[in-house]
């Protein structure tokens, strides 16, 4: 398959999980870095982004993460269609494009499909956990359902990226 279209694609997906939970898509990548699953070191032009599978970027991007899944859950967090929560969701969308579309070669091009993802990800995202919401009667099963498809996607996209290299 062609290096662009899956720079485009895992670009993409990457920032639909940020659009649903903003610190996922840089834990995952951090954690596939520092597992193996995908080399951010040796990629063309990707000594920038090696920083990620260092230890000290493994845990402080697990503990924002965790910090956001236990935030999400209090009523009182703001709605990520708010200009801080979605202009936060879509840099970080950029920022995933960039690291995940580094590998292929393609940065550019993927910090732009990173970007469109997060802004698909946050409003179909909160459309999807409001229906689920209305459907359940309370907020908090579909907020959990959310999480788990957010971290399990964050993680197989980086898996599959590393192995389609």
């Amino acid at each position: 398959m062609n290096y662009v279209i899956l720079a485009l694609l895992f670009a993409l997906l990457l920032g639909i999980v940020a659009g649903l939970r903003a610190m996922t898509p840089l834990a995952a990548l951090s954690w596939g870095a520092f597992l193996g699953w995908i080399n951010l070191a040796d990629a063309p032009h990707g000594q920038w982004s090696s920083w990620l599978g260092n230890v000290i970027a493994v845990v402080v991007l697990t503990v924002l993460l965790v910090g956001e899944l236990v935030t999400d859950q209090l009523p009182k967090t703001p709605s990520r269609r708010v200009p801080a929560q979605f202009g936060t969701r879509i840099l970080i969308g950029a920022l995933a494009g960039a690291v995940i579309g580094t590998p292929f070669g393609h940065i550019f091009s993927a910090i732009g499909a990173g970007m469109v993802g997060a802004v698909l990800g946050t409003l179909g995202g909160a459309q999807v956990r409001g229906a689920l919401g209305a459907r359940f009667g309370r907020d908090r099963p579909a907020a959990i359902i959310e999480d788990v498809v957010a971290v399990v996607a964050g993680f197989v996209i980086v898996y599959l990226a590393g192995a389609s290299l």
